[in-house]
């Protein structure tokens, strides 16, 4: 079966431009990570569910606000493993401080037997197109560019 997620790359309108929403993933894996490991808020397509359908679900599920008003289609993005990320972009504020994700449980530390509870997303903020591109996986980084193309048409 096809791996297919789809997110949202929400934006807000700043005194010195645009700020997109990015999610840095939770658990013992990302801790110590910055660079290279954000996310945008996604999750996998359940069957049945529209691409579109099951990002706005995947957004509100992993950060606690519902996903705000139209969608802008940003088109896929293949990953290495495989999987597609079908993603749009959206208009929308919210406050960091406020992001209530979901949680996954994991044997940590590996091998010891104990389980453990993590958040999937443990922090989100607003930043710059660029900073964007750094914090960004490489892969979702063309999202940022898309987007802006998208909303400068």
């Amino acid at each position: 079966m096809k791996k297919v997620s789809a997110g949202v790359l929400v934006y807000r309108w700043a005194v010195d431009g645009v700020e997109l929403f990015i999610a840095h993933p939770g658990g013992p894996y990302f801790s110590r990570k910055e660079e290279g490991v954000w996310t945008i808020p996604k999750g996998m397509i359940e069957d049945g569910e529209s691409p579109s359908v099951a990002a706005r679900r995947e957004f509100s599920e992993e950060t606690g606000f519902a996903c705000p008003g139209q969608l802008i289609e940003l088109g896929t993005v293949k990953l290495r493993s495989g999987k597609t990320i079908h993603a749009f972009g959206a208009e929308g504020d919210f406050d960091p401080s406020l992001l209530q994700s979901n949680a996954f449980e994991l044997e940590w530390p590996r091998g010891s037997g104990k389980r453990r509870s993590f958040p999937e997303i443990d922090r989100v903020e607003f930043v710059t197109p660029m900073r964007a591109k750094v914090l960004l996986h490489p892969i979702q980084a063309e999202l940022v560019d898309r987007l802006l193309r998208a909303l400068r048409d």
